[in-house]
């Protein structure tokens, strides 16, 4: 409790008590985890059961590894997963203590009797914001609640946006986990507002101006945006696209407002409609790009995209191109874009003479500049370029401006530790490593090479030159190569014809002389020692990119090492791989300085001061980050609001403890408009969510089942001639048997919210059971694609014609979304030729007429429905809008009827059926499963109906179909007394 906040102790007073049920709405960064993991401290106890569910994978490892550092560690926190067997599961729910669960897996154990539900303590629920009538979440609560009415529960969340959507979210939320006590914390509450300003951090705010082309490109890209948005709104006049702004389009959840606007119409809107919502993500990551991404890396991205909307996947011309880059704003992006990494010129220049550089050192110095390993040229003013590139490309490599701002805040660090250092002050709290901080794995990779590769006394704007040199040259390469699958020549490049001007040629000539290369070893020899390039590997001269055998194409298939060795053996030829006669003695002799100085820069443990860690940021896994390195400088290279927070609760939480922040940003930027709208949104989120605190009306629970199963869903009416049609009370529950594969879905749960008794089995034929004679296979549209692709339809569509009198195919389509077959055409990834229909003709399958067609259809799917119905004449189809409408059907099929047995269910189609003569005539069964029509599936069945072999043979042709189906009975009447298997 000593690291908690006085606002975390206040919360954790309003909420630990047991007799609550409570959720909590907290603003992000607070420290959540830090919270829940408070609570279930205080509840950890073997007399105790807390279930933790809905955590995300990487939570589970968080949250026991927060709980151990507290000392929640006999036995800790039990994670329960996939390969957890259901004994052990008994025995640790039977244990108690503290238990992460998956929803799924609770479910079944809660339906089955083997965790026992009375017992239970409490259930903790994160990410609250995702619960919905239609998640295993509610299905839990509500399975709870039916035999526990004393056990608390815990939601918590720090989405606020997430719950300020739709129609009373926060209500609905309540009432799916049975809450009735809210308490939310935004960042201006009292008691959180008092905690963190007492303690402020240090915050250094930089605002970076955009280079002319940046601001360029990103004016241009805002007008695309703008342009492709009004487009959209004019395209859907009748639906409502007020949320569709250019601001709204920074946040990666634009995508999900605008499919969700468009979902139900989805199948009516043209192509063109479809280009322009693509077009937007596409725009809307081009924003982001353009202030992460190098240059090169960005004008290739440009590059790959102008391809794909010129050529489809078959190679021909596309027919519906993105309106965007007709404009004339897209032709500044592209422009510019290039501009930005290089110019080309109409003449090529004449290659620069070689000179022997082996006593000319000003001449070796050019030349590192030249390869961008050095910028001084010592008042020369002569330009020297490298070998390999194009004569007529003139290198431009603008570099992003942050990158120089960066390395002024670590001179400037750097600057304070020495300062600090020289007072000669007792040592304070916290460690002088300095963490930088950026929004993405890539940009911490690509500002890891910058900082391990820059040149300190380079001018400004040209300190990564050497970096941009190496990615200039795996630009050409790429360049090359793409050229290359395209069957044109792969040392073309614009303005160019030579293959010369690329560099070496393919027999190893490098362009630089025997003595140059004698001259760089020898001089990298020298340089061994150097000064550590803070964030990075020591950095010698023999860090120069090797020259390669091709600038732009890569060998495929010669040995990679021997380039190596070729270089190696045409520098010294006296000194073999494996000769280490030339070797310099001392470097063997392992108690001398050299060899531990050298193995101290390049193995050694670097000092805190000397250490620059570059994370991306993350989830609350940040705080704990924080706690441990105890950083005294922190760089925030791209805004986040998330962190900031981060930083308030570390700097509060540790008293003595001086923090610095350097945040940058780019100034009238979308990086800097979507951090402000950011906070914006989250403010007026908790302040529609206190305002419907206010006034809404608390939901009244009641018991959905009292005991006697006396409910007006149980009374049937039975025929008229007992008792002229009274109405009698049925006291045996209304039962669904399904299989455990479709508690994936979510009608399991809307089948228990009808009050239906659901019994989770491992069913071998269909995946629901409504009566002993109805039997229900259940496919999305997806999921009815692909089986029929597979031929797996065909099969269980067979065995359940088998086994169930009343066999039904349910097509079920998503809430919200179009009802129509229409947007079958839609899926590519079920877009695959079709071949021949999936079903062999010795089967009874007759291949459509159209089973020729290059992808799927909504024509194919319906032929192919045609030819099932006629495979198979008593399957039923019930095309079903959603899970909810799924669930009324369901009440209807069921009425008057009576209800399935579980253990007849489970035994259906299982080969250790007793009833089916297993394992009393091996050789009989051998001889049945040889004959068309009998399957492994259904030889159990088929030896339960006939006493022996001859029956079978003399058996009609209704018969033998009765007993196999229409097609697969007349297969094997046919092969018995015809011998024709056609």
């Amino acid at each position: 409790m000593s690291t908690l906040l006085p606002f975390h102790k206040t919360i954790l007073a309003e909420i630990h008590d047991p007799a609550t049920n409570d959720l909590v709405v907290l603003a992000r960064g607070l420290g959540l985890r830090r919270l829940v993991c408070s609570l279930m401290k205080i509840y950890d106890s073997p007399k105790n059961l807390v279930l933790l569910i809905n955590a995300s994978p990487e939570e589970e490892t968080a949250f026991g590894e927060e709980l151990g550092i507290m000392g929640c560690r006999r036995p800790g926190l039990r994670v329960v997963g996939y390969e957890t067997p259901r004994q052990e599961r008994q025995a640790l729910y039977k244990g108690g203590g503290l238990i992460m669960v998956t929803s799924r897996i609770l479910v079944v154990d809660m339906l089955q009797a083997d965790l026992p539900t009375e017992l239970v303590s409490g259930i903790v629920v994160l990410h609250a914001e995702k619960v919905t009538p239609l998640v295993l979440e509610a299905f839990v609560i509500r399975l709870f609640r039916e035999k526990n009415k004393d056990g608390f529960v815990k939601a918590f969340t720090d989405q606020p946006e997430h719950i300020t959507s739709g129609l009373s979210p926060l209500k609905n939320i309540m009432k799916e986990l049975q809450i009735r006590n809210v308490h939310i914390y935004p960042r201006f509450h009292e008691a959180i507002k008092k905690s963190l300003e007492r303690r402020r951090a240090d915050v250094v705010e930089l605002s970076q101006e955009m280079t002319e082309s940046m601001a360029e490109i990103h004016h241009a890209i805002i007008q695309c945006m703008t342009g492709t948005l009004s487009e959209l709104k004019r395209s859907n006049t009748t639906l409502d696209l007020e949320e569709l702004t250019v601001e709204n389009a920074y946040f990666k959840s634009f995508n999900v407002v605008v499919r969700r606007q468009l979902d139900p119409v989805w199948h009516k809107v043209g192509p063109k409609t479809k280009q322009l919502v693509n077009d937007l993500g596409t725009l809307r990551n081009l924003l982001y790009y353009l202030l992460t991404y190098d240059p090169l890396q960005f004008h290739a991205y440009l590059e790959t995209l102008k391809e794909a909307n010129t050529v489809n996947q078959a190679g021909n011309a596309k027919q519906h191109q993105s309106p965007w880059m007709l404009t004339d704003a897209a032709h500044i992006i592209f422009d510019n874009a290039r501009r930005r990494c290089y110019t080309t010129s109409s003449t090529s220049r004449e290659a620069p003479p070689v000179i022997d550089l082996v006593d000319d050192d000003d001449a070796w110095d050019a030349l590192n500049e030249a390869e961008g390993i050095k910028v001084d040229t010592k008042g020369k003013g002569r330009a020297y370029r490298p070998g390999w590139l194009p004569s007529t490309m003139d290198p431009v490599l603008e570099e992003l401006p942050k990158w120089d701002l960066l390395t002024e805040v670590i001179q400037e660090i750097e600057e304070e530790i020495i300062r600090q250092e020289s007072t000669k002050k007792p040592v304070a709290l916290g460690s002088n490593t300095i963490l930088i901080m950026a929004s993405s794995t890539r940009t911490c990779n690509l500002l890891t090479d910058f900082l391990s590769s820059h040149d300190d006394t380079a001018k400004k704007g040209s300190k990564g030159r050497r970096m941009m040199l190496q990615k200039l040259r795996v630009y050409l390469w790429w360049k090359g190569k793409q050229r290359k699958e395209e069957g044109k020549s792969p040392t073309y490049m614009p303005g160019s014809s030579k293959r010369s001007e690329y560099g070496p040629s393919k027999n190893g000539d490098s362009g630089i002389s025997e003595a140059l290369q004698r001259k760089d070893r020898e001089k990298a020899e020298r340089n061994q020692s150097r000064r550590r390039i803070r964030g990075g590997a020591p950095t010698t001269k023999s860090d120069r990119p090797a020259p390669s055998t091709s600038a732009n194409v890569q060998p495929a298939e010669e040995d990679p090492f021997a380039e190596f060795w070729a270089t190696q053996a045409a520098s010294d030829a006296t000194l073999t791989p494996f000769d280490i006669t030339g070797v310099n003695e001392t470097l063997l002799d392992f108690g001398s300085q050299s060899l531990e100085s050298e193995f101290n820069d390049h193995y050694g443990l670097i000092p805190p001061e000397q250490t620059i860690i570059v994370r991306a940021y993350s989830d609350d896994s940040d705080d704990r980050v924080l706690a441990e390195l105890q950083p005294r400088f922190i760089v925030m290279y791209e805004p986040n609001m998330e962190f900031i927070r981060r930083v308030e609760v570390y700097r509060s939480a540790h008293p003595g403890l001086g923090v610095r922040v350097y945040h940058m940003v780019y100034g009238n930027s979308c990086e800097e408009h979507k951090y402000l709208a950011g906070i914006r949104k989250e403010k007026n989120s908790f302040e529609r969510l206190i305002k419907e605190r206010g006034s809404m009306l608390l939901p009244i629970y009641e018991d959905r089942r009292d005991g006697s199963g006396r409910n007006e869903d149980t009374i049937k009416t039975i025929s008229s001639r007992y008792a002229g049609g009274r109405r009698e009370l049925n006291t045996e529950p209304s039962k669904v048997i399904v299989d455990m594969r479709e508690f994936r879905s979510t009608l399991p749960s809307l089948l228990h919210a009808a009050n239906n008794l659901v019994i989770p089995a491992t069913l071998t034929v269909g995946d629901y059971i409504l009566t002993p004679d109805i039997c229900v296979e259940r496919k999305s549209l997806a999921d009815l694609i692909s089986s029929f692709t597979s031929g797996r339809l065909y099969t269980q569509c067979e065995l359940m014609s088998v086994h169930y009198k009343y066999p039904v195919l349910l097509i079920e389509f998503e809430e919200d979304k179009a009802f129509s077959l229409e947007i079958v055409s839609d899926m590519k990834s079920y877009a695959k030729p079709s071949g021949k229909y999936p079903a062999k003709k010795a089967q009874g399958g007759p291949n459509p007429p159209n089973s020729n067609t290059p992808a799927y259809s909504n024509v194919s799917l319906q032929s192919k429905l045609v030819l099932l119905t006629l495979s198979f004449p008593r399957l039923r189809i019930i095309w079903s809008s959603s899970p909810f409408a799924t669930s009324e059907i369901f009440g209807d099929l069921k009425k008057d009827r009576p209800e399935p047995d579980p253990t007849k269910a489970i035994a259906t189609g299982a080969d250790d059926d007793p009833d089916a003569g297993a394992g009393v005539n091996t050789a009989a069964e051998e001889l049945l499963r040889c004959l068309p029509g009998i399957t492994p599936k259904n030889v159990k069945y088929v030896m339960s109906r006939v006493r022996n072999v001859r029956e079978l043979c003399e058996m009609s042709l209704e018969r033998v179909q009765d007993i196999l189906g229409v097609e697969p009975g007349k297969a094997c009447w046919e092969f018995i007394h015809k011998g024709d298997t056609k």
